[in-house]
């Protein structure tokens, strides 16, 4: 994001980046990567939403945002409520997205906790999840992450995010057949169709929420 379009998402008024980071006092702690054949796959996921959407889904884009500068939330990390440089400009993307796809590893049958710090920065006020649409993809083994979704739902009832409930879908990516090849691309068919089908109930479900459902 260009620094000259930051602003405070509560008085709409530019912020000065100069004046914030005179007063940042910590450097941004990396969560990431926890796992990098787990990053790697659900990566592959994102890669393959967005050719998906640029093969077949017309009106639907889809960006990958990294939230591995994100630092450790910490409200006194804040400036006159304005949050450090990297998660304001991370907060904007939210802000500024019609709905979210979050793929999810699975960690001690929960989300990762680079994905609740993510989580917990957005939710600052203003909440800039509030209202949106939202799905969840995962990989991993046995379950294919699948314990990580329900505990994400759970977070997302307080930040007011809207879940699609069908369809779901994790993926036991050690199972046979192959679900990725060596550089983590998507390459199992079923997986493929299964992904394009959550992707078409989120397109209907977001616009469905902002009233202009055909």
């Amino acid at each position: 994001m260009d620094q000259a379009s930051l602003i405070n998402l509560k008085t709409g008024e530019p912020v000065s980046w100069e004046k914030l980071e005179d007063k940042n006092v910590l450097n941004a702690v990396s969560f990431s990567p926890l796992w990098v054949l787990i990053l790697s796959l659900l990566s592959g996921f994102c890669f393959a939403a967005q050719q998906i959407c640029k093969d077949s889904l017309t009106g639907m884009e889809i960006e990958l945002v990294d939230i591995s500068e994100l630092p450790l939330l910490n409200t006194d990390l804040e400036v006159d409520g304005i949050c450090p440089p990297v998660v304001e400009a991370f907060r904007q993307k939210i802000a500024a997205a019609d709905s979210i796809l979050f793929a999810s590893p699975e960690y001690n049958y929960s989300i990762t906790p680079a994905l609740k710090n993510a989580v917990d920065w957005g939710s600052r006020p203003p909440n800039v999840w509030g209202g949106k649409a939202a799905t969840i993809v995962s990989a991993g083994g046995g379950f294919g992450g699948g314990r990580s979704h329900y505990h994400l739902r759970q977070v997302g009832v307080y930040v007011d995010i809207h879940f699609i409930n069908k369809p779901e879908f994790f993926v036991p990516a050690f199972n046979p057949p192959p679900k990725f090849d060596g550089e983590g691309n998507l390459i199992d068919p079923m997986s493929k169709e299964i992904l394009q089908q959550i992707l078409v109930s989120l397109q209907e479900f977001t616009l469905r929420l902002s009233g202009n459902a055909q």
